[in-house]
């Protein structure tokens, strides 16, 4: 999002550094919020956006309060290899509210909901970085797997404890212990 006023040399960058400001001018744009050094960041921008997010715990179970906007689940479903049927079970909801929810652009989940997409997402972060690709990641979630009991990862992400397990499986992985 950039916003540009051609009679002068302002330009406020939202997405990209540096913000450069000029209040010589008397008569700035009227939608322009003009304080120095200030820049506004969307919390969908911070949460998809922040490696850094799953670091603070306390700023995620905020973010779960507020609820998942439809956007960021929308964004979390497209790296994510579950059907619709599948994001209604996880979610513990019908596939027609599933259906209902993604139709309305305004659409916030409840705690409850948010809390299986965060960690969804949680899981999903991970694993992509674990892995070569996002394929050979999804691969891995739908093949039964030894260190888990011979479940497939993907049917223990329902349940957090098992999501657990998965993240743990991930970072034994990551530290080339597979068994």
């Amino acid at each position: 999002m950039t916003f540009q006023k051609k009679s002068s040399n302002l330009a406020l960058k939202i997405d990209k550094m540096p913000v450069e400001y000029n209040f010589d001018e008397p008569n700035l744009a009227d939608n322009i919020v003009a304080e120095p050094g200030t820049v506004y960041q969307t919390r969908e921008e911070h949460t998809i956006y922040n490696p850094d997010f799953f670091n603070n715990k306390f700023e995620v179970v905020q973010f779960i309060n507020s609820g998942v906007k439809l956007s960021i689940f929308l964004k979390v479903k497209e790296t994510c290899p579950l059907t619709d049927t599948e994001w209604a079970q996880y979610l513990d909801i019908s596939l027609k509210t599933l259906q209902r929810y993604t139709k309305d652009e305004a659409h916030i989940f409840k705690p409850i909901h948010s809390e299986k997409i965060i960690e969804l997402l949680e899981v999903m972060n991970f694993g992509n970085t674990v892995f070569d690709s996002a394929k050979q990641f999804h691969l891995w979630l739908k093949t039964a797997n030894y260190a888990l009991g011979k479940a497939k990862p993907i049917a223990l992400l329902k349940h957090s404890y098992g999501k657990e397990l998965v993240m743990e499986a991930l970072n034994r992985i990551e530290h080339g212990i597979f068994v």
